[in-house]
């Protein structure tokens, strides 16, 4: 690694990062031609020399008929499939921008994205084809996926088109990818190729990632876990990956029973369901590492998993879309580290402040909100008001941690989450995990609701384990023994499951709706 000039910023990055994104495909194509690259939904595989052939005719494709070229945005709205990491890798080969679009979505929420995204091209699959016409009006070519029993859903992508014109570099966008919230709320992250080439290089050399490697993207692809934590890193490595449209947990395990599968990285949500079929699974020697990112992760979880799979490494990663996914990464096996429940350390390439209300460092072991910067920190959001940097050049994250002397953060809320009881603060992510470890509760999440008295309160939702006897008294009995006096929830309700945002987080807010609803009735 070395300080490198990239788009007219300096960044220490790595020496040996390709150009674009397909160029790393054409690397990968070129040393490993017959590997598998994808397995996708209906097990039909792809090498890494069909891929990449795939991506060229696509992107002949995109600029022969369409017109598409260096700058412009093509919108994904795919399911996970071939024909979505083929876009993709198409986009980077012409210097196009891919848009990934949530296919959880409803019409209305799509076409305000489309129309905010300024898209040259719409790739949606066939089952959002009754929406064409609404969207043709806000984007030139809106392009549908049609699959077959003999495969690739875009035939006329394999039709004889000129050659297309390379283009883009390090510095150019590559994804524009849009942030969990509102359609309205949702901010454009622009990632260039060096941030998202980066952030995969990083997984690639810290997981120690290798071509006899294999994966299943268990979390939406376009989402950024997907999209570059594994999608990217795999191909530029040159290992296997697995395609599902759907998560569910019992195929899941399936693949990674009869596939080998040596890695998976998903939400803390996608671990829990995995972990409720363990009696079924009893082994599965072919796990290697387990890495969880997108929320926090209780250590009685991890810990579980441990005991399940005690040759196979559980670690933990911290970032955001503005980050291209890694800012911070476990070092090590967390369930068996003496810093169990950390998060871990900043990643190479990115630097990390701790700050206080005023901007100024705060002290070892002090509470203050991450700051990041480095090789894969966005360089700014599409047509939004904000800037995504503050003036001394730091992203701020609106996340709470602290570090000690070795460098070790703990990330402790999102600052917008953070509880003030009458000026106590209550961190959410620490009172779940303290209630997580009582016996009989599977899950739980904390939040704020208004109080007369203190300004604030924390009310939480709690998922019992099956059999357990558990009440919201017996519950609040046993917190007293745990922790202070003000942090004990003033209610605690039962659910069957924790509600859950578009970006695969716990929804505070439903859970704060659900007990001023029960409040007021």
């Amino acid at each position: 690694m070395s300080e490198r000039v990239v788009g007219g910023a300096s960044a220490y990055t790595f020496d040996s990062l390709p150009e674009t994104l397909f160029d790393g495909l054409a690397a990968t194509a070129g040393r490993v031609p017959e590997a598998c690259a994808l397995v996708d939904d209906d097990a039909r595989r792809y090498t890494f020399a069909e891929l990449h052939r795939l991506a060229g005719s696509m992107a002949s494709y995109l600029q022969g008929a369409h017109g598409v070229g260096e700058g412009d945005r093509v919108g994904i709205l795919l399911e996970a499939s071939v024909e979505f990491c083929t876009a993709y890798f198409a986009c980077s080969m012409i210097g196009a921008v891919a848009v990934p679009l949530s296919t959880k979505f409803r019409e209305p929420e799509i076409a305000s994205l489309v129309e905010r995204a300024s898209l040259n091209v719409l790739l949606i699959d066939e089952r959002f084809g009754a929406w064409a016409e609404c969207l043709s009006s806000a984007c030139p070519a809106v392009l549908v996926c049609n699959r077959t029993a003999q495969g690739f859903g875009y035939p006329e992508a394999l039709r004889a088109w000129p050659k297309p014109r390379r283009a883009g570099s390090l510095a150019s966008d590559a994804v524009m990818m849009y942030t969990s919230g509102t359609t309205s709320a949702s901010k454009g992250v622009l990632l260039t190729n060096a941030n998202v080439l980066h952030a995969a290089t990083v997984y690639r050399r810290l997981m120690g990632t290798t071509e006899e490697d294999r994966t299943v993207i268990p979390v939406p692809i376009y989402h950024i876990t997907g999209l570059v934590a594994l999608l990217t890193q795999f191909v530029l490595v040159g290992a296997t990956t697995y395609i599902h449209r759907r998560f569910d947990a019992r195929r899941l395990l399936d693949c990674v029973r009869d596939e080998k599968i040596t890695y998976l990285h998903a939400s803390p949500t996608a671990f829990e369901k995995v972990l409720e079929l363990r009696d079924e699974y009893p082994e599965l020697p072919s796990l290697r590492a387990l890495l969880s990112g997108s929320s926090y992760e209780p250590v009685s979880k991890m810990r579980a998993f441990h005991e399940w799979l005690p040759t196979c490494a559980f670690q933990v990663v911290y970032g955001m879309t503005e980050t291209a996914s890694p800012a911070l990464l476990f070092p090590y096996d967390s369930p068996t580290s003496i810093y169990a429940g950390a998060t871990g350390k900043p990643v190479p390439g990115v630097d990390v402040r701790i700050v206080d209300d005023e901007g100024r460092d705060v002290e070892v072991g002090a509470v203050g909100e991450l700051l990041l910067s480095g090789a894969c920190v966005t360089r700014g959001y599409h047509e939004h008001a904000c800037e995504v940097l503050d003036r001394t050049g730091w992203l701020p994250t609106g996340d709470m941690g602290y570090a000690n002397a070795e460098g070790m953060v703990w990330v402790v809320d999102r600052k917008k989450d953070m509880i003030n009881r009458g000026g106590e603060k209550i961190w959410c992510s620490s009172l779940e995990e303290t209630l997580c470890g009582i016996d009989g509760v599977r899950e739980a999440c904390v939040a704020g609701i208004p109080d007369e008295l203190y300004g604030e309160v924390a009310v939480a939702a709690v998922v019992p384990l099956p059999g357990a006897e558990l009440t919201e008294g017996g519950l609040r009995d046993t917190l007293r023994g745990l922790v202070a006096g003000f942090e004990i929830p003033e209610r605690i309700v039962f659910v069957d499951h924790i509600p859950q945002t578009v970006g695969d987080k716990p929804d505070r807010a439903a859970v704060r709706a659900a007990v001023l609803e029960i409040r007021r009735s």
